[in-house]
């Protein structure tokens, strides 16, 4: 490559770059975003439900009610979001996965790039929160959905404009199903506990849950012990995701 071509590359690359990075405008607003959801999680643990009010969270947050309801349209959507953060470090390693991979191999694959058990931490911890206090199932609720959104998000990128919206529904409630089976699991398990081991074990339950989605559902071997006298099993579903 001759030193033109290569400084071409160069400027195309950083041009490149530009263009995707995100602005400082867009920065401080996510800046803001999660100050404001941050500041309702820790009016929830210190209050307790319906001890506190946007303006409390506003205030806590150093921003005007108005600001509140320019980024969340109710104090429940603002706890809902601080799931948000780990759906972005999952959709993030999901994004980086060979484009030929299954759905389902790339969603296993992310969860287990996110090596820090701790990042899903502001997600068990809101779903302990709703198992202990049934009046924040809307909180719960709105996050689940808004997960849905970006995992429909995320495939249809993947897969192109021309994909089946049933596909991509089905695809991301089912995907969403596995979640809170796995989150169900973890708390029956071990509680409120929200130590490093113990969201490892719940990490390691998404991870699972995502590998029976992607076998089918195929129950172990030992699953059924009558199996060996019973009539010729179906053969399993192969992942098509």
């Amino acid at each position: 490559m001759t030193q033109t071509s290569s400084q071409d590359a160069t400027a195309e690359s950083s041009a490149t770059a530009e263009t995707t990075a995100p602005s400082r405008r867009e920065l401080n607003k996510a800046a803001t975003r999660s100050s404001i959801a941050s500041a309702a999680l820790d009016l929830l643990r210190s209050n307790g439900s319906g001890n506190f009010t946007v303006e409390d969270i506003a205030a806590s947050a150093g921003v005007s009610r108005r600001t509140f309801f320019n980024y969340f349209p109710s104090l429940e959507a603002a706890l809902a979001s601080v799931a948000d953060g780990f759906m972005d470090h999952a959709l993030e390693q999901f994004r980086l996965r060979p484009k030929d991979e299954s759905i389902l191999e790339s969603a296993q694959a992310a969860l287990m790039a996110l090596a820090d058990p701790m990042s899903v931490a502001p997600m068990a911890e809101l779903f302990s929160l709703t198992q202990d206090n049934r009046s924040l199932a809307r909180s719960e609720l709105e996050a689940w959905e808004h997960c849905t959104e970006q995992i429909i998000h995320a495939a249809r990128s993947r897969l192109g404009t021309g994909i089946s919206e049933l596909y991509l529904h089905a695809l991301a409630g089912s995907v969403i199903s596995c979640g809170k089976a796995a989150m169900t699991v973890w708390f029956v398990e071990r509680g409120p506990d929200l130590s490093a081991e113990s969201l490892a074990v719940l990490r390691q339950h998404l991870i699972d849950a995502m590998g029976l989605l992607g076998a089918g559902f195929a129950p172990p071997s030992n699953a059924f012990p009558q199996a060996a006298t019973a009539s010729p099993s179906v053969p399993t579903t192969k992942d098509r995701f």
